[in-house]
């Protein structure tokens, strides 16, 4: 798939992905600067450019179709976080915008969004818990999730089957497991071309029964759980039974359709090109749990989110879009999952409507989300902390650093972070 996706939100070390650095140019979307249009508010809604043929169409379609306001939309290649960031600091940004995973801490300790816990309403309790939680700070809700990516393990039963290899439940299972599957033609697991240093430091903590944070707010994860989950990462990238160097990372299904590894880390958006490559003959399964006592299986998950700038001319007419278009309209968000690309519903009730997750996999992994779905990091979960994180796992997994003394390191960077936000 070619240009940007919503699989940006489930990027490296569980911040928001990288994306491809231009100007961020003198049109600001922003209609009359605010003002009326024709007796009706004017709006404007920023979203980055996805890769999905056809998405661009729908949002504009929605937009037009509003009738309480004169949305326009603008679609933004190039480093989109960084030109929403920049242009909050001034009056010349948009209204209502979407950001992956909801507002930073920082946008929200500074001002810069509106509080849109009003705006669900009841249907709160509809939305993806881990989102929601995600995408609120001291109980108030500062974004409206729009749709779910997912991460997930996928596997090929007759490779299974062949080797004698129960699909697995512990990492301890999963070490096994690539180990029976690897061949001189076939490597047993892909988890992205570093190893897995992108992708699983979330995953390592869940299936020890840890996080990144506490409920509370503290560093989560200085454990003798936490430094044996890592040391069997490490213990699986020196298996030799990883493969690395694939023509393509982890978001794309090429290594596992070419028949390249047996097993691989990757996302939901991938389903429709395996199914097209092997029919029947794959399933699905979440990040396993650290051992039979200990943890429980995971799958990272992402969304983008809907929030009102403070800075807008008119944050209730604002508030009440996104309410439009996020709550009540139920016929588009179904079809901004469903039509343009494999995703899922931001809702629950919505899930059970979507035609492409009632069977199968799709099905499996749709639940999946519910049932043991994290957020890739909490709201306080810094991008100088997940650097911090991401660079110790990469000593860990790649240079087989000692995990206890790696985490101690992430703690101090993680606990100063915390009280620059505190303060």
């Amino acid at each position: 798939m070619s240009g940007f996706s919503r699989r940006q939100v489930l990027g490296l070390g569980g911040g928001l992905a990288a994306v491809a650095v231009a100007g961020c140019g003198s049109n600001t979307g922003r209609p009359n600067s605010g003002g009326d249009s024709g007796g009706k508010p004017a709006l404007s809604q920023w979203y980055h450019q996805y890769g999905e043929a056809g998405t661009q169409q729908a949002v504009e379609r929605y937009a037009k179709e509003y009738p309480d306001a004169t949305v326009s939309v603008q679609w933004s290649p190039g480093d989109y976080d960084k030109k929403v960031s920049t242009t909050l600091l001034t009056d010349q940004g948009p209204d209502v915008f979407e950001y992956g995973n909801g507002p930073t801490i920082d946008m929200i300790k500074g001002g810069q969004v509106v509080d849109l816990t009003d705006v669900p309403g009841p249907a709160v309790s509809d939305f993806t818990p881990s989102l929601i939680k995600r995408m609120s700070y001291q109980g108030k809700l500062y974004a409206i999730p729009q749709v779910v990516d997912m991460q997930f393990l996928v596997y090929r039963k007759s490779l299974l089957s062949a080797a004698g290899v129960q699909p697995p439940q512990t990492v301890d299972e999963l070490l096994d497991a690539a180990k029976k599957l690897t061949t001189d033609k076939v490597k047993g697991l892909f988890v992205g071309n570093d190893g897995g240093v992108g992708v699983l430091g979330g995953p390592a903590l869940w299936s020890a029964g840890l996080d990144y944070l506490t409920d509370d707010g503290k560093f989560g994860f200085d454990d003798p759980l936490a430094a044996e989950s890592l040391k069997k990462l490490r213990e699986l990238f020196t298996s030799k039974t990883l493969l690395l160097g694939a023509p393509a990372d982890w978001s794309d299904p090429s290594a596992f359709t070419q028949g390249l590894t047996a097993m691989q880390l990757t996302g939901l958006w991938t389903l429709p090109a395996i199914e097209k490559a092997f029919k029947d003959d794959f399933g699905v399964l979440p990040w396993p749990k650290l051992n039979a006592t200990t943890g429980a299986p995971s799958v990272p998950v992402g969304a983008y989110g809907a929030c009102v700038s403070s800075k807008s001319k008119n944050v209730d007419a604002a508030k009440k879009f996104v309410k439009w278009l996020w709550v009540d309209q139920t016929d588009k968000q179904l079809d901004f999952a469903q039509a343009y690309g494999f995703h899922i519903p931001a809702r629950k009730s919505l899930i059970e409507k979507a035609d492409k997750l009632k069977s199968g996999p799709a099905a499996d992994a749709a639940k999946f989300v519910n049932d043991h779905g994290h957020a890739q990091s909490p709201v306080l979960w810094s991008p100088k902390s997940s650097t911090a994180y991401s660079d110790a796992l990469n000593r860990v997994i790649r240079s087989g650093s000692d995990p206890a003394t790696e985490i101690k390191a992430v703690k101090s960077v993680v606990e100063a972070e915390l009280k620059r936000i505190a303060g």
